[in-house]
């Protein structure tokens, strides 16, 4: 893969709640040799791919990728693709790819396919850090040479897209800004534009939790509480509807705990009738090298179950057992 797998200046994605973590004693040119061994000839051995892959950080792929390139003239990504098919295909490629390359991909994927998948857009845009939306925006910009708000507007509408627009402005205060007075204030006037107006004052609500700091929002939220009698949450659900309801209480819910709502979208696709395949990828790849643990943990508590146990009930083949080395371990 031609793009590098650091942005001057990013820092290491890496933490210390991730599941996944730099291999020590990693030599690139091994992996790289493992690698062509398990595709070369006839057959392909996936227990190879997929083990080497997921005790590997995203970082150590990328030097792999560049040394497999050295040593045989090949791209290791379109190789993976040409010995692998479908969901073990689409989460190997995804474990390949760098973390915001990735991010851009699903955006760009969301947005310019057949109809707007408005859920990627909400999950990915209402959970990144200010730091990781300026590393996406700057990504896309050199992937499709244009710009994600330009394709977001040219894509969605009303609110929703307003609050979309001023999630990728990626302005949110800093941690640091917190002032009592202006929480007060901040809970008064979501109060009056939601619970105590005829209709909502939609903007109030989305100049609020697209700007303010996380810590200052969860002091509104408490604050909220007390002077409405309902939680945030509550308000939301009842004053607004359908693409920009569910965006408004993603952002709650992240503000509230990051791991906490992302352990509710993977019981969410993996609940049910068939399991949103996509959805399970993206979080379990996109988390790995940073809060999978207390994911993990948000998952057991909230849900009577493992994530672990939720995996293997619900997948099958190396697909599963890709998933399972990614989760690294069972909470029951």
């Amino acid at each position: 893969m031609a793009y590098k797998a650091k942005l001057k200046g990013a820092p290491s994605l890496t933490s210390t709640r991730g599941t996944v973590k730099d291999f020590p004693g990693f030599k690139a040119n091994e992996d790289a040799e493992a690698l062509r061994k398990a595709m070369k000839g006839l057959g392909t051995d996936e227990e190879t791919i997929f083990k080497l892959l997921t005790s590997r950080s995203n970082a150590q792929r990328q030097e792999t990728a560049a040394a497999f390139k050295t040593l045989f003239g090949r791209d290791l990504v379109d190789d993976l693709k040409s010995e692998l098919t479908g969901k073990f295909e689409k989460l190997i490629v995804g474990m390949m790819t760098p973390a915001s390359l990735y991010d851009a991909h699903e955006l760009r994927n969301a947005i310019k396919g057949a109809g707007t998948c408005e859920n990627v857009l909400t999950e990915i845009l209402a959970s990144r850090s200010t730091d990781e939306v300026n590393r996406i925006k700057q990504v896309y910009k050199k992937e499709y040479e244009c710009e994600l708000e330009d394709s977001i507007t040219g894509d969605t509408s009303g609110y929703f897209q307003r609050m979309l627009v001023v999630l990728v402005q990626a302005n949110r205060d800093p941690d640091s800004k917190v002032n009592d007075s202006i929480v007060e204030k901040d809970a008064q006037d979501l109060f009056k534009a939601g619970e105590m107006k005829w209709g909502t004052d939609e903007e109030k609500f989305i100049t609020i939790l697209g700007t303010r700091s996380i810590a200052h929002l969860r002091k509104v939220f408490d604050k909220y509480m007390t002077i409405s009698g309902y939680q945030i949450e509550e308000s939301i659900d009842r004053e607004t509807s359908g693409h920009l309801e569910k965006l408004l209480l993603a952002i709650v819910k992240c503000v509230r705990s990051v791991p906490g709502y992302f352990a509710e979208t993977l019981y969410n696709a993996i609940k049910g009738a068939g399991t949103d395949d996509c959805t399970l990828i993206r979080v379990m790849v996109s988390r790995s090298e940073i809060d999978l643990l207390d994911i993990r943990h948000e998952f057991r508590k909230h849900f009577g179950k493992s994530l672990h146990q939720a995996i293997k009930g619900d997948t099958s083949g190396d697909y599963r057992n890709t998933l399972l080395l990614l989760c690294a371990g069972d909470d029951e």
